[in-house]
């Protein structure tokens, strides 16, 4: 407990102390993808509770419409630490083989597996390049706001938005500056997220997902 107040308390003054500060407003797509995890729970075939537990292959298809993308907004100090908000719309398809084997038509979170949270980050402003790149990490946490897209085969579709758990993120990067507004960067960023959702047909399931994705953004500084 002492580390923690003691952590808590350097963060407390970090964003507190008084310095010049910068607003960032960040837009980037990329290549995202989502491991396999383990799906638990049970679904209603015909009123009839039938139990579930199978290892999911997931598919990203980050360029498959909707795309993934994300947005962001960041408030710097002049210390180099920042906090903000991100929101990530990350996407994952149950294979075809486990749709299959579950006796689903659909299991999917594509209109969005949605990751919004508070970031914390630290960057260092012009270390190489004549000053012009910044290396960066990045740390948030938040909640997942999937769309869940799941219909067992014969039964009632489930299809809207759903806040299934807690979610988290880190990343590293580096940002290039364009010019006094204007930068671009890269970076890889993971994702992980706990969702526990429920089925219109009855019945409920949870797996914990994992994204890894590289990103190439715009951010636009005022």
């Amino acid at each position: 407990m002492k580390k923690l107040r003691t952590l808590f308390a350097a963060v407390a003054v970090i964003l507190a102390a008084p310095a010049t500060a910068e607003v960032e407003l960040s837009f980037y797509m990329g290549a995202q993808t989502s491991p396999h995890s383990r799906l638990t729970g049970s679904a209603d075939f015909g009123g009839v509770p039938t139990a579930i537990d199978r290892l999911i292959t997931w598919e990203g298809k980050s360029f498959e419409a909707p795309p993934y993308y994300g947005v962001k907004a960041m408030y710097w100090r002049e210390s180099g630490w920042g906090y903000g908000v991100e929101m990530t719309h990350a996407k994952a398809y149950a294979s075809s083989a486990d749709l299959t084997a579950l006796g689903f038509d659909r299991l999917e979170f594509t209109d969005g597996h949605n990751i919004l949270t508070a970031n914390l980050s630290r960057r260092w402003d012009g270390q190489w390049w004549n000053g012009r790149l910044s290396p960066f990490v990045t740390g948030g946490l938040g909640v997942a706001i999937p769309h869940v897209d799941a219909q067992p085969t014969g039964e009632a579709r489930t299809f809207g938005y759903q806040v299934t758990g807690p979610a988290a993120r880190i990343g590293a990067g580096i940002a290039m500056e364009l010019t006094t507004k204007w930068s671009a960067y890269a970076e890889y960023q993971m994702t992980y997220s706990s969702n526990k959702f429920d089925l219109d047909s009855g019945g409920s399931l949870e797996t914990n997902l994992l994204t890894n994705a590289l990103n190439i953004g715009v951010t636009y500084g005022f």
